[in-house]
């Protein structure tokens, strides 16, 4: 098994995609989401966790939890040794290297794989599809259609 975690505010398809490419390597993964973000969230953690859990529903060989404090024992509670990261461009590899170090320094039997996303899927992120999303733009295609619909609800936009 291995730990997919992030705040996920919200899922993209790229995230989806990388998870679909994970499923081909890993019996399973657990989406766990940080509940301790340092980010401002749009959507409650339980609000990500829903919009995960339909985005993923169809996939019984992924699970969908939430952590506190550090990602290093919430992995050893799981019983996994596993962290899944993925990565845009160059500029992610910083500071995921950063972490993927900390994390080894913590508990030295920790090991992160790191998967590059989709070409498709390059220029993506959660903040900018909710940038976008905010001033009505088109996300269509880039999110999930349960993420899209909400996003337009939280922004308040018809659908």
């Amino acid at each position: 098994m291995a730990i997919y975690p992030g705040s996920f505010d919200p899922i993209t398809n790229g995230h989806l995609s990388i998870l679909r490419r994970a499923l081909t390597i890993f019996d399973s993964v657990t989406i766990a989401v940080s509940a301790n973000t340092m980010k401002n969230t749009l959507f409650t953690l339980e609000e990500r966790m829903e919009l995960i859990r339909e985005s993923t529903k169809n996939d019984k060989k992924v699970f969908v939890d939430s952590f506190h404090g550090l990602l290093v024992d919430y992995v050893k509670r799981k019983e996994t040794n596993v962290i899944l990261r993925g990565m845009r461009a160059l500029s992610d590899f910083e500071y995921e290297f950063q972490m993927s170090l900390m994390n080894r320094k913590l508990r030295r039997n920790i090991q992160t794989i790191f998967m590059m996303t989709d070409y498709k899927w390059l220029y993506t992120s959660s903040t900018i599809i909710k940038e976008a999303a905010s001033y009505g733009g088109a996300i269509k295609g880039l999110v999930p259609d349960i993420v899209c619909q909400r996003l337009k609800e939280k922004y308040g936009y018809k659908s």
